[in-house]
C-alpha cells in the first residue's frame, strides 16, 4: 500500500466533521455510482474489506506550507499529562499553573515524513494554532482578519425554516430550528492522507472521487452550500516508521481489533451513521450505532508485529437494514512511536 497526504481547501462551512470514517463512506458512493474508481467494481472490494481494505483514509488535519514542506497540527495523543509535559517550575504553584496551561495544548506539530517523538514536540492551544494559521494568511487578508478574532475555526449556526412548496410559505406554525457549522480560517489548507492499495485504485481516481464530494458537498446541509471544498496538490509520503515502536498513534477513528492491545488510551467517540446518496431518502435510512476510539487514540500492542501493518483495526459489517452489505471503515493509518519520553 502506498500513503499520500491529499490537501484540502474549504469553501463553507462543514455541518459534518471531516473525520476519516465519514469520507470512506463518502468515497463508496462516488465508487457505487462510477465503476472506474476501483479495479472490478465496489462489490469486489466490499467482499473482501475484512482482511484487505482497498483505501484508508484519516480525518483532516490543518496544514500549513512551510520552507522545509507541509507541518501538520494533529490532535494531542489521548495520554494522561504526565506522560507529556515534563513539570516546570520550582514551587507547588508553578507547577499546577503549568499543568493547567498544558491541559489547554489540544494540538501537536509534524511533519513529513510522519513520526512522533514526544520529547521533542511542539504543543500548541487553540490560540497559538490561530496565531500560526494568521501567520501563513496571505497580506491582503492578513489585513482583513488584522481585527476578527483570533480563531482558527469556530461554530456558527444558521437557522432554517420548513417550507410548504405548494403553497411557497411556512403554513400554519412558524418553527425555525437552526444547524450548526464549523467555519475555517480564511486560506486555511487541511490535509488528509490517504493509504491506497494500488491493486484497487489510484491517486488520481482518489482524487477524482473527492473532488466530486467536494462539489456537491460532504456530510449534512450540503443541499444548502456546507461541506464545499477543493482540492489542491498531493503527494506520495513514505510510511511511518520508527525503530522499537512500542504503540500507536491512530489519525482517524478506529475500532481496534480484540485481544492484539495490551493497553489503550482514547475518548469513546459513536458514530451514529445515516446512509448516503439515494437511501438518505429511503424507508431506512439510519444505520446501527458504531463504538469507536476517536482520532488521537494511542494503543500499546501486546507484540511488536502489530505494527507491521501500516494500519490497525477492523471492518465493522452488519450495521444497515436497508443495505445489508454496508461496510464502515473501523480501519485507522496509525504512526508507530517510542511511549517513553526521550528528553534531551
Amino acid at each position: 500500500m502506498k500513503l499520500y497526504e491529499i490537501i484540502l481547501k474549504p469553501q463553507s462551512g462543514f455541518a459534518t466533521p471531516l473525520k476519516g470514517d465519514t469520507l470512506f463512506g463518502c468515497f463508496c458512493w462516488q465508487a457505487a455510482l462510477d465503476k472506474e474508481i476501483l479495479d472490478g467494481g465496489l462489490d469486489r472490494w466490499v467482499s473482501c474489506y475484512g482482511e484487505r481494505p482497498a483505501v484508508v483514509f484519516s480525518s483532516a488535519w490543518p496544514c500549513f506550507a512551510e520552507a522545509k514542506g507541509n507541518t501538520y497540527a494533529l490532535k494531542r495523543p489521548e495520554l494522561p499529562p504526565s506522560m507529556l509535559f515534563a513539570d516546570q517550575g520550582k514551587s507547588l504553584k508553578e507547577r499546577m499553573l503549568a499543568r493547567k496551561d498544558n491541559q489547554k495544548k489540544r494540538w501537536m506539530l509534524t511533519s513529513a515524513p510522519l513520526a512522533i517523538n514526544l520529547g521533542h514536540t511542539t504543543f500548541l492551544d487553540d490560540g497559538e494554532l490561530s496565531r500560526k494559521a494568521l501567520s501563513h494568511l496571505s497580506a491582503e487578508k492578513s489585513k482583513q482578519m488584522k481585527h476578527a478574532a483570533p480563531m482558527f475555526s469556530r461554530e456558527a449556526e444558521r437557522m432554517y425554516n420548513s417550507i410548504n412548496r405548494l403553497t411557497m410559505t411556512t403554513g400554519e406554525g412558524f418553527a425555525p430550528f437552526g444547524s450548526s457549522a464549523t467555519h475555517y480560517y480564511p486560506e486555511t489548507e487541511l490535509v488528509v492522507f490517504a493509504l491506497i492499495d494500488e491493486e484497487a485504485t489510484g491517486i488520481e481516481r482518489v482524487r477524482l472521487a473527492l473532488k466530486r464530494i467536494g462539489q456537491s458537498g460532504f456530510g449534512a446541509d450540503a443541499s444548502t452550500g456546507s461541506g464545499r471544498f477543493q482540492l489542491g496538490k498531493s503527494e506520495e509520503l513514505p510510511l511511518p516508521t520508527c525503530a522499537g515502536a512500542n504503540a500507536a498513534y491512530c489519525l482517524a477513528p478506529v475500532v481496534p481489533q480484540p485481544g492484539v492491545f495490551a493497553g489503550q488510551f482514547f475518548r469513546p467517540f459513536v458514530r451514529f451513521g445515516r446512509h448516503g446518496d439515494r437511501l438518505a431518502a429511503g424507508a431506512a435510512p439510519f444505520k446501527n450505532p458504531v463504538v469507536m476510539a476517536d482520532e488521537g487514540a494511542v494503543f500499546i500492542p501486546r507484540g511488536a508485529g502489530s505494527l507491521q501493518k501500516p494500519y490497525i483495526g477492523r471492518a465493522v459489517t452488519g450495521i444497515s437494514k436497508a443495505m445489508p452489505q454496508t461496510i464502515h471503515q473501523g480501519y485507522a493509518i496509525h504512526i508507530p512511536f517510542k511511549l517513553e519520553m526521550d528528553h534531551v
